[in-house]
């Protein structure tokens, strides 16, 4: 199965050799909890997100990755922040891809719709969101939205 490697300022990083531009969207609800799906290429939890495709806005790239990944549709509310980093590489082990990460949170999103989905079928969870790992909040700014 395809994986998904994470380097973090790391001499043994293969080169990059990709350059995407993606979002990830911080979806909270009434009870202060976060929306995190389950990523299926390192099992890691996850804000929802993926790449803009091209014609597509950052909010509707935003709305689009949630609709698709936890069948939840959602309002875009602002822009909650950036991360770049030259130095954090993901290299997918599928195609070789190396890709230098740069991605744009957008936030402040409150549910509109539940879609007709099954939870066991695409592995989405709501956490608190005092229990999200700070990593994965700060690499898009989410953890703006958790204050």
């Amino acid at each position: 199965m395809a994986q998904r490697i994470d380097f973090y300022d790391d001499s043994t990083a293969p080169r990059p050799n990709s350059l995407v531009l993606s979002v990830n969207v911080v979806v909270t609800n009434e009870a202060d909890e976060i929306l995190m799906i389950r990523r299926s290429d390192n099992d890691n939890w996850a804000l929802p997100g993926g790449a803009i495709d091209l014609g597509e806005s950052l909010p509707e790239a935003g709305i689009h990755e949630t609709l698709e990944e936890t069948g939840i549709r959602c309002k875009i509310i602002g822009l909650v922040g950036t991360y770049t980093d030259p130095r954090h590489i993901i290299l997918y082990t599928s195609n070789g891809e190396a890709r230098q990460v740069n991605r744009a949170g957008i936030g402040g999103a409150t549910p509109q719709k539940a879609g007709n989905i099954n939870p066991d079928d695409r592995l989405y969870r709501w956490n608190p969101c005092t229990d999200v790992q700070p990593g994965v909040m700060a690499t898009c700014g989410a953890d703006q939205c958790c204050r």
